[in-house]
């Protein structure tokens, strides 16, 4: 009998589809079959949550609730340094005490540097947090329905064209004060697949991040066809700053960075704390 495809979720941001191209199209000899969802950040967070799909990307900062049922894979996810998410303004230099500011997730890693930055930086904190799909955030502070605006993803190189002004960036307020690079999205896949698959897993992602950047071109029609008519050049933008050496392999950098993310986040009571082994892959 024929394995069932695997059932797998990430986003149709560049970076995913970079990664996963050769291995969704069958490309990477030895490799799972895999069914393919593409979903938004806060919806693979809550199906991590509720345990459903195989594998899945998700933010780093959901780990702590899902480790039980998931294994960190060391591979395939977006990590690195200048990647950071950012606050935005319509008006330079505002002011967000006590103001709305719209989050991709309130499980992101994207909202929890910007409740660690927050902590720092603003003691009075803001007044409301509204979840608004990534999007759907700068046209909601370009058009005054929130004050300001925590973004993601290839935002970093579009937010000017909304009339908008860089707050504070929490990727350059998280290296400067740990001299870590910036975790942002993890790959999980569950642990009752059994450490054979699950290593077969981490391979088939290491290969087929490796064929994308031998022929990016082949993976070309694929990111561009997912990544909501966004400009060639910018998806290209967004793919050399999200999938780096830590794509292939998170390596001690890597996983000190998450271990220092959570432990912190941990101490300022935002998630639980992890047990000593939690990040170990199977």
């Amino acid at each position: 009998m024929t394995p069932q495809p695997l059932q797998i979720a990430y986003s149709p941001c560049p970076n995913d589809t970079f990664v996963f191209e050769a291995w969704a199209h069958g490309r990477v000899t030895g490799a799972p079959d895999i069914d393919v969802t593409f979903a938004d950040i806060d919806i693979t967070n809550g199906m991590a949550e509720r345990g459903e799909f195989d594998v899945l990307k998700v933010s780093y900062a959901v780990l702590p609730w899902v480790l039980d049922e998931y294994t960190l894979l060391p591979c395939g996810g977006a990590l690195g340094r200048g990647c950071g998410p950012l606050v935005l303004t319509k008006e330079p230099g505002a002011d967000l005490t006590g103001r709305t500011v719209a989050v991709p997730s309130e499980r992101s890693t994207a909202y929890l540097l910007f409740r660690l930055w927050a902590a720092d930086v603003l003691p009075g904190g803001v007044g409301k947090v509204v979840v608004l799909p990534f999007h759907e955030i700068m046209p909601a502070v370009r058009d005054g329905k929130v004050d300001a605006g925590l973004v993601i993803h290839e935002a970093r190189f579009t937010y000017q064209d909304y009339g908008l002004h860089r707050l504070a960036d929490m990727g350059e307020h998280w290296e400067s004060t740990t001299g870590l690079p910036i975790p942002l999205g993890a790959i999980i896949a569950k642990r009752s697949l059994g450490t054979e698959v699950l290593q077969l897993l981490a391979e088939s992602i290491r290969r087929s991040v490796r064929m994308a950047w031998d022929d990016p071109e082949t993976s070309r029609p694929y990111v561009l066809a997912h990544s909501q008519e966004m400009d060639p050049a910018v998806a290209d933008q967004h793919i050399g700053l999200y999938v780096n050496e830590f794509t292939a392999d998170l390596g001690e950098d890597g996983y000190a960075a998450v271990r220092g993310l959570l432990t912190r986040a941990a101490a300022e009571g935002l998630v639980p704390p992890l047990g000593h082994d939690a990040l170990r892959f199977v």
